[in-house]
């Protein structure tokens, strides 16, 4: 009988929030929301790395409709001239009526860039344009998780737009109850401690 594979609550919508252990510069302290998971592979955007980069300066169409700030985010090492952009849709939008977005999870869609704004703009509550992605090959993103890299738990829509002010990686672990709420405690600098 085999076992249950360590990415089975891998899913549209789940958050990877990286392990205080895992110290890879492209992810520590991270929180991954998952756009894609099956056998071949899995794709994410990292939620919580803004960049220096104004969405105005790239993608001027669509720079003044991203929510604040109105930042281009690091999505992952992956392809870094792609940008992807994911909206949370308003209560009561339905995604099939809807040209230009591609539904992920609940209220949260995938929105192609090359379709227009304005004609979205007002069937959501916010947007968030990322450069590059996470990826993973198949069985890759299972070992890391069987490794102890990530935490898989389930995401919010919220969570797609929560600005940079505010620690995403500990907010989602503290309400993860316990005992992995503790990890939220966890020093920046262990060396600190």
């Amino acid at each position: 009988m085999r076992g249950v594979r360590p990415d089975a609550d891998v899913e549209p919508g789940s958050l990877l929030v990286a392990a205080p252990t895992l110290t890879d510069s492209n992810f520590r302290r991270t929180v991954v929301y998952v756009i894609d998971h099956r056998d071949e592979g899995s794709l994410g955007v990292v939620l919580n790395r803004p960049s220096e980069v104004a969405v105005h300066d790239v993608l001027p169409a669509w720079g003044p409709h991203v929510s604040r700030p109105q930042a281009v985010y690091i999505g992952g090492p992956v392809e870094q001239k792609t940008a992807l952009c994911l909206a949370a849709l308003r209560t009561g939008e339905d995604l099939a009526s809807l040209d230009g977005v591609v539904g992920v999870h609940g209220p949260v869609a995938l929105v192609d860039l090359d379709a227009d704004p304005d004609a979205l703009v007002a069937k959501v509550r916010g947007m968030r344009v990322f450069a590059g992605y996470s990826g993973w090959g198949e069985g890759q993103l299972a070992g890391e998780i069987a490794r102890g890299d990530w935490i898989v738990v389930k995401g919010l829509p919220d969570d797609v737009l929560t600005p940079p002010n505010v620690d995403l990686w500990g907010r989602v672990l503290r309400r993860q109850g316990m005992p992995t709420a503790l990890l939220a405690t966890f020093p920046t600098d262990i060396r600190r401690n």
